[in-house]
């Protein structure tokens, strides 16, 4: 008898300890959720404008301080209707790599690369996913598709790849809440197309 109630307190507290285990795993998932998109947001406008991700992916224009972003071009990348500027292919033959007026293209060994577009448009990453965004970041993958080419410098994807999940959960939300711009940027130049 001693030993069937020892058993059945035994099997209580078990389901007990199940049960408050679940309603904390719950618990753990609703405040997961809770850290809802505007707090994702929140974090990834931070994140964007603390690793200065406008420098290359925000056309810019003179203003009273130097260069501005133009607001309604924000994160739009290389202007499609701009005209490409003659290169100095001399200056790349002594070590030499350059960088565009406003900072949206670049010309090294590589070649020509232009920033891409990064707004929520569909022109830009509107169509992307989470996943699509943590590859390109993580393994430096034009759209984040498997079997597409690299991404060009100067973007420095092999330091952001370091960014914890939550940080780039953070900035996906903050790009895809940004205004839709759209721009078609330019495929990158080879060198002898220059």
């Amino acid at each position: 008898m001693r030993n069937s109630i020892f058993l059945l307190l035994f099997i209580v507290a078990a389901v007990t300890t199940f049960v408050i285990s679940c309603d904390n795993n719950k618990a753990l998932e609703t405040k997961t959720a809770a850290l809802s998109n505007d707090s994702l947001v929140k974090r990834g406008s931070y994140l964007v404008n603390a690793m200065g991700c406008d420098d290359c992916h925000s056309p810019k224009r003179m203003g009273e301080h130097g260069p501005e972003v133009i607001p309604e071009l924000r994160f739009s990348g290389y202007p499609s209707t701009r005209p490409l500027a003659k290169v100095d292919t001399n200056v790349l033959k002594q070590g030499w790599a350059l960088l565009g007026p406003d900072l949206t293209n670049a010309v090294g060994p590589w070649g020509m690369s232009f920033a891409a577009n990064i707004s929520s448009d569909e022109t830009g990453i509107g169509t992307w996913n989470e996943q699509q965004f943590m590859k390109a970041i993580r393994e430096g993958k034009y759209k984040g598709l498997d079997g597409s080419r690299s991404l060009l410098p100067p973007m420095p994807w092999f330091m952001y790849r370091n960014l914890n999940d939550e940080d780039l959960r953070s900035i996906f939300a903050f790009l895809k809440s940004t205004k839709p711009v759209e721009n078609i940027v330019p495929a990158p130049k080879q060198l002898t197309a220059l």
